[in-house]
């Protein structure tokens, strides 16, 4: 029988703050989604509190009435400080940056300052399924550049992409995640200054997406694309949404490099109306304040991923699972298990628990599923039992 490791920190674990009565209040996507027997472990919200510090930043918003509009850099502020405490990365420059409503959100306004119409984006497949609904919502056109088999930038096959991207004369970018979702994969230095010399060579412009930044193992090193050699030209969005589960307090920051501050400038003043107060006021409380409940989020997860990992070699022994070094998000195999292209389909008809079908993923998908970690362990427990228990 697996047993469920304890939680030995500073602060207590958020992960088990919540009883199942208590989350199944929540009104978000992730609890109203499906029926009220269904475990919902697909979309990226965690089961957790909020932090003490973000709670109190918005229940003084609350009682001053402040719920404005956003102004000032007090934001960018607070990811710099915690950009050199966390990352080690000393050169954030504030006025290279711009408030954006979210991540996904700037991630288009970035795009429209660096391509056209038609023009090509490259992705990493199997990758965040808006990469691919936002690039061809907004006319451009998709290029993928598959994964290797280690779940690693293959640097041939992004070459190759590039190419191809660029043949036709237009403008192309690269849409980067880092870390990587749904793989947990964290770029090392090495594979990013690769990157930023293909991008130089071929004339492709990079966006990274680097909203999984704060949620990285204690192992792992979390490097920012814009710190590595050769991304002078490089623009980034990062977020404190999902080290501190702020999806409803919409508030992201556009960084650029400094061959790429003429292009930031450009950007629309009136996307700067988007992101709210209130969600500032959050992020820049987390940043700044929220490190040790961040730490605590952190060992939790670890202690979810062991976890994981023993369930499934007692109950589902066909999945194949490479615990990554970020995210709170396991990428599944499961096409060992005979379930076709979409196992999550047969995981929730049958073993009602929702997880995210890999299909939405792009190449690669097919036969995945993605599991949200950030829950408690008992709720992960019992899913696994019931995932196993469809196969019967």
């Amino acid at each position: 029988m697996t047993s469920i490791p304890q939680h030995q920190p500073g602060e207590p674990n958020p992960l088990r703050a919540l009883t199942l009565d208590q989350l199944r209040r929540r009104t978000s996507m992730k609890w109203r989604t499906y029926p009220a027997d269904v475990l919902p472990l697909w979309v990226a919200e965690m089961d957790v509190p909020l932090a003490e510090p973000v709670a109190r930043a918005v229940t003084d918003a609350m009682e001053l009435g402040d719920t404005g509009y956003p102004v000032g850099t007090a934001y960018a502020e607070a990811l710099a400080a915690f950009a050199g405490k966390r990352w080690g990365w000393d050169d954030l420059a504030v006025e290279r940056t711009a408030i954006v409503p979210d991540v996904m959100l700037g991630v288009v306004e970035m795009l429209k300052l660096v391509t056209g119409p038609g023009d090509p984006v490259v992705v990493n497949p199997p990758v965040y399924p808006p990469f691919y609904q936002f690039v061809t919502h907004m006319d451009r056109r998709v290029v993928e550049a598959p994964l290797g088999a280690d779940l690693r930038i293959d640097l041939g096959t992004l070459e190759e992409a590039f190419r191809r991207a660029v043949a036709d004369g237009g403008r192309a970018a690269y849409l980067l995640c880092s870390p990587h979702n749904p793989t947990g994969t964290v770029h090392t230095a090495e594979e990013l200054a690769a990157v930023a010399a293909l991008a130089g060579r071929y004339g492709v412009r990079v966006v990274a997406d680097e909203i999984h930044a704060p949620v990285v193992t204690a192992g792992a090193r979390f490097v920012p694309y814009l710190s590595v050699p050769g991304a002078e030209r490089g623009l980034a969005l990062m977020s404190a949404s999902k080290g501190w589960n702020l999806a409803g307090l919409k508030a992201a920051l556009a960084l650029a490099g400094p061959g790429a501050a003429a292009d930031l400038a450009r950007m629309p003043e009136e996307v700067g109306h988007g992101p709210s107060h209130v969600g500032v006021l959050a992020h820049t409380a987390a940043l700044r304040d929220g490190a040790a409940w961040l730490d605590a989020v952190l060992a939790g997860l670890d202690e979810n991923r062991r976890l994981l990992t023993d369930l499934l070699a007692e109950h589902l022994p066909g999945v194949v699972h490479r615990p990554g070094e970020a995210t709170y998000l396991a990428w599944l195999d499961c096409r060992a298990l005979g379930l076709g292209d979409d196992p999550a389909d047969v995981f929730l008809h049958r073993g009602r628990v929702a997880l995210s079908s890999g299909i939405p993923f792009g190449t690669g998908g097919a036969g995945h599923v993605r599991l949200n970690l950030a829950a408690s362990p008992e709720v992960i427990t019992e899913a696994v039992r019931r995932m196993a228990a469809a196969l019967a």
